[in-house]
């Protein structure tokens, strides 16, 4: 199974990089800047065979034509419905990327609503959501739709309980104290609070998290929870109607009071 290796990035971001032992390629997603992932490599002897994106924003994909540059047979794949030109394989639903050196085959899912055409890389238990899913939180609503991105939330809480989650940002701390906000007595979410703590303490990522522990402790996947239904329908004033109703008030509720 490959290994996956948190570059940090920027103030806040996390390009994933993706090898294993005794293969001299290896793979990166959501290179938003080239350097983290040129150190890495030129210290490792390691060459890049592909470049893998999940949204068109510039912090995802602004070291790719340095990258490739550098490598120019590294391969990029990227979500068909978005305005990426660096974009060389053009993915969407049902598609698969294949990784043959590293031993790993990535489904294509369509999870849009953070952007228009946003996907994720789903395969051997590891997801790479981008900005769709953030620990304890989501992304914001840009150029897509509240309903795209609540069914999008929906669709991963589907997904296998041990998934590791390897989203895109470091905002789990921030995402969690909005999760407080919604269920103050949710014991799953306050030991989490605390273990989180703990790891950014020590100078460790809380990246990957687990969806079991995403559906336990953060909102957005939990819009059916009644506590969380009752939180939303406070502070929107009135009755909420379904999934995409509770969703829709908790991402604007985290816009307007908390962020």
């Amino acid at each position: 199974m490959a290994d996956v290796i948190a570059l940090p990035a920027f103030d806040d971001n996390y390009i994933w990089l993706l090898k294993q032992d005794g293969v001299s390629t290896c793979a990166v997603v959501d290179p938003g800047d080239e350097d983290p992932v040129i150190d890495y490599l030129e210290a490792h002897d390691l060459a890049l065979s592909d470049i893998l994106i999940t949204h068109k924003h510039g912090d995802h994909t602004g070291g790719v034509r340095e990258l490739k540059r550098r490598w120019p047979d590294a391969v990029v794949h990227g979500p068909a419905h978005e305005p990426i030109s660096v974009v060389e394989e053009k993915l969407g639903e049902g598609d698969e990327v294949v990784l043959q050196a590293l031993q790993l085959n990535l489904q294509v899912l369509d999870v849009p609503g953070h952007t228009e055409g946003h996907i994720a890389y789903f395969g051997n238990g590891l997801l790479f959501c981008g900005d769709t899913l953030f620990a304890g939180g989501c992304g914001r609503v840009f150029s897509g739709t509240f309903e795209q991105l609540s069914d999008s939330l929906r669709r991963i809480a589907g997904l296998p309980p041990e998934t590791l989650v390897y989203c895109a940002h470091e905002y789990t701390l921030a995402n969690l104290g909005f999760a407080k906000w919604v269920e103050p007595e949710n014991p799953e979410l306050l030991q989490r609070m605390h273990d989180d703590q703990q790891r950014r303490n020590s100078g460790l990522p809380t990246a990957p998290s687990t969806l079991k522990l995403e559906l336990a402790t953060n909102p957005f996947l939990r819009t059916g929870e009644p506590a969380v239904i009752a939180a939303a329908e406070k502070w929107a004033g009135s009755t909420l109607s379904g999934h995409r109703d509770v969703f829709r008030a908790l991402r604007q509720w985290k816009d307007r009071d908390y962020d």
